[in-house]
């Protein structure tokens, strides 16, 4: 006779979930989406030159992509809640140095406050707080947590550009700056700090087994063995390129269709291709189940360039939102693919090392797109151009996600 699987009445796992899709609401609204209606807001008001500012925001992610590698070391030492709240407090002040800056090169100071945040608070931070709850149900809660990070590019950049017409630059972002560390950190006091093992259950909810187990657990790999399989070349190789086009699109996607839409109604179509992004992600986490997910991350590149050259070749309002809510459609499964294809083809002592290198190579990679994509506009006067090497970035990146060896991690 098979015996029904023990399981909780009520599973904190998805509790936990919601919180991470908090914690992305923010993360991403201040670290991600932010900076795009900064280099707006300080090129109109300041006059400073796109390319100076989008270097700087460079410089933001690419401290980042210097600290998110030491992610999992954080949590092992200080723990989960506390690294989350520190990075909550970095990411709300960094918003206001952002704000606050004078001279451009005070920009530089602020990006290694609001990059320290955005460390602590993005990609590998989400992953961190879901994947010890869920293994079966995984691309549910994770599609669930990232979702966070969609809303936010749907409520943070028109919200930013209201409060700044209304009350100013500096007062807008003191305002999120205090709001972000006063929502996060009792969230984290409250719900980071347990996990599965601590309630005696194992992933999914169900009640761990009473009886012993002799196996011990299996040691992690070292980054030097993961970096050098083929498997982590590729996963990160074309989610770098994506990921480069697709940040480059974003903080440049304002400047991009202003002209056409008036300010509102740029931040609205920004708004839009975050709403398209949370359709993508959801229909995307209740359909993968054990499907190859490369093959999925193909398809939605794909499906991103050719939203993107809808918005290179033409200036009609009809076919550049048409081309937003292609690419929209992308924008979230972009973030939360790479810990789904690590859980499926790397062992699981390792996947948190895994997803916080990839994070790292993305940022470290990604954090030049806007300053290229910025050059590149004040070089050629125009978007085309930058559009156009965005869409080919995609283009590749299908190609590469495809190629990988068969079986499981060359690190087992």
């Amino acid at each position: 006779m098979q015996i029904p699987e023990l399981r909780q009445s009520r599973f904190q796992g998805w509790s936990v979930a919601w919180v991470a899709f908090v914690v992305a609401v923010f993360g991403w609204g201040v670290g991600f989406y932010s900076p795009g209606v900064l280099l707006l807001t300080l090129h109109a008001s300041k006059g400073w030159p796109v390319a100076m500012i989008s270097s700087a925001i460079t410089a933001h992610f690419l401290i980042g992509a210097a600290l998110v590698v030491y992610l999992p070391e954080a949590h092992r030492a200080i723990g989960l809640a506390q690294t989350t709240m520190i990075g909550a407090v970095l990411a709300g002040a960094g918003i206001v140095a952002w704000s606050a800056a004078s001279a451009p090169w005070q920009l530089l100071v602020a990006a290694a406050i609001s990059g320290s945040g955005w460390a602590a608070t993005s990609g590998a931070a989400i992953n961190a707080m879901v994947a010890p709850w869920f293994d079966r149900d995984r691309p549910k809660a994770i599609g669930l947590a990232f979702n966070g990070a969609s809303i936010a590019g749907i409520v943070f950049p028109p919200l930013l550009i209201l409060l700044i017409a209304k009350i100013g630059l500096e007062p807008a972002a003191v305002a999120l700056g205090i709001a972000m560390p006063v929502v996060i950190i009792p969230l984290s006091i409250f719900y980071l700090r347990r996990d599965p093992k601590g309630l005696g259950l194992t992933p999914d909810g169900r009640l761990v087994d009473s009886k012993p187990h002799l196996a011990t657990p299996s040691p992690r790999s070292s980054r030097k063995d993961i970096i050098k399989t083929m498997r982590f070349m590729t996963l990160s190789g074309a989610f770098a390129l994506a990921l480069f086009a697709q940040v480059g699109l974003l903080t440049h996607l304002l400047n991009r269709i202003s002209p056409l839409l008036g300010a509102n109604g740029a931040a609205a179509a920004v708004g839009m291709v975050t709403a398209s992004a949370v359709l993508g992600r959801t229909l995307l986490g209740w359909t993968t189940g054990g499907r190859d997910r490369r093959l999925a991350a193909s398809a939605n590149f794909l499906l991103q360039s050719a939203g993107v050259a809808l918005m290179t070749i033409s200036d009609a309002p009809t076919f550049v939102l048409v081309g937003c809510v292609l690419f929209g459609l992308g924008v979230g499964n972009v973030v939360s693919l790479p810990p789904l294809i690590a859980q499926q083809e790397f062992r699981a002592p390792d996947v948190g090392t895994v997803v916080a290198l990839v994070v790292a190579v993305n940022q470290a990679v990604f954090a030049l797109s806007p300053a290229v994509l910025g050059l590149l506009r004040d070089i050629s006067t125009s978007y085309v151009v930058p559009f156009a090497l965005a869409a080919a970035m995609q283009i590749a990146a299908a190609l590469i996600v495809l190629i990988r060896p068969p079986g499981r991690s060359a690190a087992d």
